[in-house]
């Protein structure tokens, strides 16, 4: 066996649960094309069963086809508006389309059921910490438009020492841009697992009595609970680590972007 849990449904399976459970393992086990065969299968024997909604939701989210799980989302919380998860699910997947205004009208729309709820108060510090990020690199993107479309009309004035200055700090600024959006990209793939790493851990705890298995190099592993949670909360606490490192080396080279930025506009203008 490859990974999930050690039980199998010995019959075939002819009831939603049945579906539910093979859906359940192969989403354990990150097949997650199986996953949705499985669940569209129990969707259809109890279609009004909001939970069947939320873990295809999950499936396409680990695919990444954030629209079909957006809709299979708000599809859960019209069936059951109280389901927490399905607010969580549904903010993820507009967090990732970049919608951060509705993700985070979701989150909130959750808090007013569960205010203190873990997992939606991350998730909404997420969606802060995108529009942020999105924001930044559109207004340096923008900035650093002008300021070539200003400097080209006046090239042509400039002395040779000056051009060539000019030249390499215009080298420079694209080699800054460059770097920035490499760091951007990171702290994306470190939010997305995150993410990922949270939604197992909250998966995992709905099934305790479940057997477990850990990846250990090219090896799994059975592992107790207490040390799955464990290997997750340490997987967790290092990409929040690495999201406050890359975070900060972006706000540095926003800065420097600025001041290269600045440095090119005061050469044109002088």
């Amino acid at each position: 066996m490859s990974g999930g849990i050690d039980d199998d449904v010995a019959t075939k399976p002819t009831s939603a649960a049945d579906y539910k459970e093979l859906g359940n393992k192969a989403f354990a086990d990150k097949d997650f094309n199986a996953a949705i065969q499985h669940y569209t299968k129990a969707i259809q024997l109890e279609p009004t069963n909001h939970v069947f909604f939320s873990n295809r939701s999950a499936s396409y989210a680990g695919l990444k086809v954030w629209e079909k799980s957006m809709q299979d989302a708000k599809e859960c919380i019209r069936l059951d508006p109280e389901f927490i998860k399905g607010y969580y699910r549904l903010a993820t997947a507009q967090l990732e389309m970049k919608n951060f205004d509705a993700a985070e009208a979701t989150i909130k729309q959750g808090m007013t059921l569960d205010a203190n709820n873990s997992q939606l108060s991350r998730t909404l510090r997420s969606i802060k910490q995108a529009r942020k990020l999105a924001a930044a690199a559109a207004a340096a993107a923008a900035s650093s438009s002008a300021s070539s479309q200003s400097m080209l009309g006046g090239n042509r004035q400039l002395d040779t020492a000056t051009a060539r200055e000019l030249h390499d700090l215009r080298v420079q600024h694209n080699k800054t841009a460059r770097e920035y959006q490499t760091v951007q990209a990171n702290l994306t793939k470190a939010q997305r697992e995150e993410k990922m790493y949270n939604l197992t851990f909250e998966e995992l705890k709905e099934r305790p009595s479940a057997k477990y298995y850990r990846s250990v190099g090219k090896v799994f592993m059975q592992s107790s609970q207490p040390q799955i949670f464990e290997h997750l909360e340490s997987n967790i606490n290092s990409q929040q680590k690495k999201q406050q490192e890359l975070t900060g080396k972006m706000e540095y080279l926003e800065k420097r972007l600025k001041s290269q930025q600045l440095n090119m506009k005061e050469l044109t203008s002088s």
